[in-house]
Parts: structure tokens; sequence; C-alpha cells
């Protein structure tokens, strides 16, 4: 259950790629503070109304968080990834409060599945992951939650069609830990250090 990740190679540079560029994209803005804090599945209601207007055949991709995630697994920002096989382009969507504050085209090649129809919001995946490894490696090593991205295919070779969550934890002085959660089940897959 538990190891290291088996995803291709060219998969994850692809999902690591598609990380940087969000995170730039989503990193203007003002303080968390001011702002409400929501779960992943809430923002995508406007993110997906702006991508159909934008290409008919907008499918949703790939959804990260933007700043802290509090512990129920809300944000002040997500963003929403998605392609257009028609137009053969990926365009991102960051949401705050209920409104669209960044929309662009990326400029990279990116061509990915799908998500899955349904998925467990961020927090149902958050306290998956608590219970299995991250309230351990918090209060052993004073970490905290960086990153939570939700994609299909790239973080579970065993099964390529699998939408999961995965959970990025940092913490000084030691290696990140990566726990994988699968977006259907809400079980843990895997977990590694790196």
């Amino acid at each position: 259950m538990h190891g290291t990740p088996r995803a291709r190679p060219s998969v994850m540079m692809r999902v690591g790629t598609t990380a940087l560029v969000l995170g730039a994209l989503l990193a203007a803005g003002a303080r968390a503070a001011d702002h409400g804090w929501f779960e992943a599945r809430v923002g995508l209601a406007a993110a997906r109304a702006c991508a159909r207007a934008w290409a008919e055949d907008a499918a949703l991709v790939y959804v990260e968080n933007d700043g802290l995630v509090d512990p129920t697994g809300a944000a002040p920002r997500w963003g929403y990834l998605f392609y257009s096989s028609a137009l053969d382009k990926a365009r991102a969507y960051s949401i705050r409060d209920g409104k669209v504050v960044v929309a662009e085209n990326l400029e990279m090649k990116f061509e990915a599945p799908p998500l899955a129809a349904e998925w467990i919001d961020s927090g149902k995946a958050l306290e998956a992951a608590e219970q299995e490894v991250g309230h351990a490696f918090r209060l052993a090593h004073g970490g905290q939650l960086k990153t939570m991205l939700l994609v299909r295919g790239a973080l579970e070779s065993g099964d390529p069609d699998l939408t999961t969550w995965m959970l990025v934890y940092t913490a000084p002085h030691i290696p990140s830990l990566f726990v994988v959660v699968d977006a259907a089940s809400g079980t843990v897959r895997r977990t590694w250090s790196g």
C-alpha cells in the first residue's frame, strides 16, 4: 500500500510543472485572512462556467489550493485547470470569494485526462491523510500541510484512471511527506518522503 510512487516520469514531470505554473499564477492577491475560506468543490461552479464559455469541451483536469489550508480542508483560493481537446489548450482559473480573480491560458503543452465526475472534497481528503500519517508528521516535526492537488492518472500507476488527491506536508530540515488519497473512496493509497 505504501512506498515509492511508480508514476511514469513524464507524467510526474507534467504534474510538477503544472503545480509550479499554477502556483505562480495563483500567488498574486490580497492576504488570505481578508477573504472567506472554502473547500475545493465550492469554487468549481464558477470556474466551470468560465471554462465552458472559453471552450464548450473544457474538462477539469487539475485542482490545487492557493495559500494555507486550514484543519477543515478549506483555503482562501483554489485553482482549477481545464483542458480543451478542440483547442488543444489548457486554461487556469483562480477562485476567491466566489469570483474568478485570475483566468489565464497556460503557454505550455498540457494534455491530461479529465478528473472523475465524482470526487471527495478537500476536507475529506485531508481528514484521511491526517488520520493515516499527517497528524503524526506535523506533531513529530513541527510540520504543516503545504499543498493539496487533485489529479487523475499521474500518481497511481496501478490504476491509471484513478483520480487522487496528493497532499504535501513540509517541515524544517527533513524531507517532505507525500500522501496520496483515493478521491473516490477517501482511503490513503500510498505515502512517501522526498
